[in-house]
């Protein structure tokens, strides 16, 4: 599309160029051969005499030609209309046929600017405007933001910053996948020298550095027939302190005088002194003022509030306002759904054990739960199941595939030792080989205590691992987060997600021969926790992050519960209700991090591809800056030389030589 005319104007350029380069020289030498010497013996004396000034002749000729050259050359630059300077800056470089400006519109890069009303993404849009401005009139100026990730050409730089397209939203940003969407961009429209401007704060989980996308992308760009530059304009700038809000875990338990909704929320700070933070609480419109007290930068704060006999409701938790008011909502809903159940199974003595510690409330008291031999497992019913805690060899065939259905709908299951090595795998996990301690017993040596099934208590107290003894343990054989590990390395318990569930396996069991656990200190609470958390796969209501919202949903019309307006599901987060159906969309807990990538490690990333960082310190930074100008100054000056040095000598009477009296 853009190839053919970009090789027209490259070779008419260099073609015009060497053309007029030479002019000066041509002009030269035919100026030498205007006039044909010829000998004439009366001359010679003032040949002889003139000799001693050949050399200063030769030079001066040397330099009228360099500056009529000079002239020429500071013409044609010129007309190019050169940049340079801060981030746009490759000097003496022409406009390229396509400029692709890949905009981060994630919900961290609102944080605000010390000292400004602009946030990171104003700022980005404002420098980005104005750069390309420059080429507006040269270039196609391509749009291809983080959201929609949509290529669009818009018609002038000044619109960047009022299109919908670049918007604040919710959502975080992957930028391998909007490299790979302008890579395609560039394939499927064949164009030709191509510059992509990216915008970014640098967020570490949305470079994803580690990423072998990354790879991949460089040798891409690197094999395109026509040139591809890089410009990263990075708003790493400071920004005033900042705190953000997350609802980890949502459910809704009976309760003595009627239900109750049990919330798990993460509070986390850019700064790690201890203090208290005032909190927001909207229920059904009714606002009400908390405050807990935090320490560290990361907090895990856990509320309750009674609901009786509610069908459902919704509501949102709120900070003050801060550096980034972005990440300061967050949004819930809580409906009438199915006490959670639980569902051991089991052949041992064990059963009656797991039946109390993973029983669920009821109206009537505890319900304990289910349990069952492994032998009739096959059909057994799931439907309201949210725990399922398994304690014999890994399922296999019909079974297995059902409780992997069970997992990636939400549910919870957890694995303990068959006391038997086994090569069967579950969601890539199994067991190696048994393990016994005479002397001093395993001892726990660390565990994750802000969030999971081994945190700690609502209170802020800690569960006693470090007081179990664990006198046998099971090796568990694959790849998965360790949530507890002993002091050699091995780890107690183990998590793989799948689907909107998650999968455990515990390397000890709760006998005396194999540890203390049975006294019910860990175990109990470790199973209560995965029982509520499993609870989400009963929910009616759909949850969601704001730009991961599934197609289905997409095609219904939403209206948002607060404004009762309808709402972009994909940018912006809040609770949506159509028709009986309710959806709960909030930003991304990743956008929550402050972790940033380094400019040394993001400069590697690009590889050997032409790259070039620019570091945004302050508000009034220049991205570039016209030279055209100069080199029309430059020619002027060449030409005031060279007028100076063909300038005809001025002869005197003064020089003329004195008559020599005649001698007799």
């Amino acid at each position: 599309m853009f190839l053919e005319p970009f090789i027209s104007s490259l070779l008419g350029n260099l073609l015009l160029g060497s053309f007029l380069l030479s002019l000066p020289v041509l002009i030269h030498l035919i100026n030498r051969m205007r006039h044909r010497p010829r000998q004439w013996a009366a001359m010679q004396f003032l040949l002889a005499a003139t000799r001693s000034s050949t050399s200063h002749a030769k030079l001066r000729n040397l330099l009228i030609l360099l500056m009529r050259m000079l002239a020429v050359l500071a013409l044609f630059v010129f007309l190019q209309r050169p940049l340079v300077g801060g981030w746009i800056g490759w000097a003496l470089g022409g406009a390229p046929d396509v400029i692709l400006l890949l905009v981060d519109r994630s919900a961290s890069m609102e944080s605000r600017i010390t000292g400004t009303d602009q946030s990171r993404r104003e700022y980005a849009l404002r420098m980005l405007a104005d750069a390309a401005g420059e080429f507006e009139h040269s270039s196609h100026l391509v749009l291809l933001d983080s959201a929609t990730r949509q290529a669009v050409e818009i018609p002038s730089a000044s619109s960047l910053t009022e299109l919908p397209n670049t918007k604040p939203t919710d959502t975080a940003t992957d930028i391998p996948a909007m490299l790979q969407a302008a890579l395609d961009w560039l394939i499927e429209n064949q164009a030709g020298t191509a510059e992509i401007w990216v915008a970014s704060d640098l967020q570490a989980s949305n470079w994803q550095p580690d990423d072998p996308r990354w790879e991949t992308l460089v040798t891409a760009f690197d094999s395109l027939p026509q040139t591809v530059r890089f410009r990263l304009l990075s708003t790493t700038q400071a920004s005033p302190g900042n705190a953000s809000i997350s609802i980890n875990q949502l459910s809704r338990q009976p309760d003595s005088g009627g239900d109750e909704v049990r919330l798990s929320v993460d509070l986390k700070r850019d700064q790690s002194d201890p203090g208290t933070a005032r909190i927001t609480r909207t229920l059904n419109g009714v606002a009400t003022e908390l405050e807990t007290r935090i320490t560290g930068q990361s907090t895990r704060w856990r509320h309750h509030f009674a609901v009786g006999d509610q069908e459902g409701g919704w509501g949102k938790l709120t900070l003050p306002a801060d550096g980034n008011p972005r990440d300061n909502i967050t949004y819930y809903r809580y409906s009438d759904d199915h006490s959670p159940e639980g569902i051991v199974v089991t052949d041992s003595g064990l059963g009656p054990l797991w039946q109390a510690a993973a029983s669920a409330g009821g109206p009537d008291g505890r319900i304990p739960a289910k349990r069952i031999a492994p032998a009739d497992a096959a059909p057994v019913d799931l439907r309201n199941a949210t725990l399922v805690v398994w304690q014999a060899k890994l399922p296999e065939g019909e079974i297995g595939e059902a409780i992997q259905k069970f997992a990636k709908e939400g549910g919870r299951v957890i694995f303990f030792p068959p006391s038997e090595t086994s090569t069967a795998r579950f969601a890539g996990l199994g067991w190696g080989e048994k393990q016994t301690e005479s002397e001093n017993g395993f001892v726990v040596g660390r565990w994750d205590e802000n969030q999971g099934p081994l945190a700690n208590t609502d209170e802020g107290l800690r569960l006693p691992l470090a007081q179990l003894d664990v006198r046998q343990r099971q090796q568990i054989v694959g790849q998965a987060a360790v949530l507890a590990a002993f002091d050699d390395g091995q780890p107690l318990l183990v998590r793989q997600a799948t689907g909107k569930g998650e999968v455990y396996f515990c390397a000890t069991l709760p006998l005396l021969t194999w540890s203390g656990m049975g006294d019910g200190h860990v175990f109990v609470p470790m199973l209560q926790r995965l029982l509520a958390a499993g609870s989400r796969r009963l929910q009616r209501d759909t949850v969601a992050d704001c730009g991961q919202v599934g197609a289905g949903d997409l095609q219904l019309e939403w209206i948002s519960a607060e404004n009762d307006q309808r709402g972009d599901l994909q940018t912006q987060a809040g609770v949506y209700r159509s028709g009986d159906r309710w959806l709960v969309v909030n930003r991304p807990t990743a956008e929550d991090e402050f972790d940033r990538v380094e400019d040394a490690t993001v400069a590697k990333l690009f590889g050997t591809l032409p790259f070039q960082l620019f570091q945004a310190q302050r508000d009034d930074t220049v991205l570039q800056g016209e030279i055209w100008r100069m080199f029309l100054f430059l020619m002027l000056l060449a030409l005031l030389i060279e007028a100076w040095l063909i300038r005809p000598s001025r002869v005197t009477e003064d020089s003329q030589p004195n008559p020599q009296p005649a001698t007799t």
